[in-house]
């Protein structure tokens, strides 16, 4: 009884956290729709500004292409009969000519750069648009479900304790920490990599036009887009830890692999990856969970283990998940781990891997001694409102 009143105490506090995050993530959300409404009209009026641009200088280089023609006809005519003119009429008529050609060869490279500039603004309107209409859902959602949580906090509470539904809460509390970084990821692709990719495109179009010291000016900018290309594989780093789109469009299995073959790459650790069984097809809640798992595992193993290599197994049977992680790399004592002296305790680490298997109602175990390796061994129940099998 003491042990289930300390359930729904800790319950309380849960239910408690959740409702106060959501209404702190609500005024987040509420300010996203309003940056993400002025956004879009910013970049209507921006556009809009643009196409007058646009047709005002297509209608200047039609003039420019009659006047070029008059010019060189004129020119060609009194070349020819040169007899009839002096060599400065002649002059004159050959600067005229080619001064209206340099004038219609810029105004042509100016409106080339406007209709790039209209098409860029084109594509990030149609993307700010799918954003704002994202963001105004996502804020209808979050006040329904405020209002459900705090209407009926005290049933919630109660039907929990009743039905044994603390898994169900703990998985709901996941889908809203990735949910929240899912929109992180899509604010930043849609932000700065798209900004830095612009700057990219500017930086080119300045090489074709700056004369003044050619040469000093184009390693200038091809350093700067060397610089620029970084920041921006930086950012679309940042994006796939944030959460990896590929989990979403191809599932657990290539996600995992892309990730691993990249850590390979950077650690010079090899990692065996092996499945058993369909996995791609449960629950996305415990997709998501595996993938962090195996991220946090790595991770401990490319800053702690001085592994040389690791190995990754996933095995799906009929009512459970098996995740398995091994390495080869110097071990710990495990009473240093239980005492909390060991370094791979410090921060989230194992006890962010052990929070995440306890809310899916799962086991975890460690085992692991000095010069041994490590072997972290993790079974997920798959009830059947956790199976996305049909």
């Amino acid at each position: 009884m003491k042990n289930n009143q300390i359930s729904i105490n800790r319950l309380n506090e849960i239910l408690e956290a959740t409702i106060n995050t959501i209404i702190k993530s609500k005024d987040e959300v509420f300010e996203i729709v309003n940056y993400s409404r002025e956004e879009c009209n910013r970049i209507e009026e921006e556009l809009k500004s643009l196409q007058i641009k646009v047709k005002d200088i297509f209608e200047q280089i039609e003039k420019l292409e009659e006047l070029n023609r008059r010019c060189w006809k004129d020119l060609s005519y009194k070349s020819k009969n040169f007899h009839l003119f002096s060599e400065d009429d002649i002059k004159e008529a050959y600067d005229l000519a080619n001064e209206v050609r340099i004038n219609l060869l810029l105004k042509r490279e100016e409106e080339k750069n406007l209709i790039e500039r209209r098409n860029e603004l084109e594509l990030r309107y149609k993307n700010a648009l799918e954003v704002l209409k994202k963001a105004e859902n996502l804020n209808k959602q979050i006040s329904v479900a405020t209002e459900y949580l705090m209407g009926n906090a005290e049933n919630i509470v109660e039907t929990v304790d009743e039905l044994s539904k603390k898994h169900f809460l703990g998985i709901k509390i996941i889908e809203a920490q990735e949910e929240e970084r899912l929109r992180l990821a899509r604010e930043i692709h849609d932000g700065p990599a798209q900004s830095l990719a612009n700057v990219i495109v500017k930086a080119e179009l300045c090489e074709r036009l700056i004369e003044l010291d050619t040469d000093r000016t184009k390693r200038e900018l091809n350093s700067l887009k060397d610089v620029i290309r970084l920041t921006l594989k930086d950012v679309r780093k940042i994006i796939y830890d944030l959460r990896p789109m590929s989990l979403d469009d191809l599932g657990l299995i290539p996600t995992l692999e892309r990730y691993i073959s990249i850590f390979q790459e950077d650690t010079g650790i090899k990692v065996n990856l092996r499945t058993i069984g369909s996995i791609n097809n449960i629950q996305s809640t415990i997709q998501i969970a595996l993938f962090r798992i195996t991220q946090e595992s790595l991770s401990n193993i490319r800053k702690h283990s001085k592994a040389t290599t690791a190995s990754v197994s996933i095995e799906r049977s009929l009512n459970r998940i098996n995740l398995v992680i091994s390495d080869d790399g110097i071990g710990f004592n495990l009473d240093d781990l239980k005492r909390g002296h060991n370094p791979i305790n410090s921060g989230f680490g194992l006890m962010n891997i052990r929070e995440r298997v306890e809310l899916l109602n799962g086991s975890f175990n460690i085992t692991s001694s000095n010069k041994m390796g490590t072997k972290i061994s993790i079974s997920i129940p798959l009830s059947e409102g956790l199976n996305n099998e049909k």
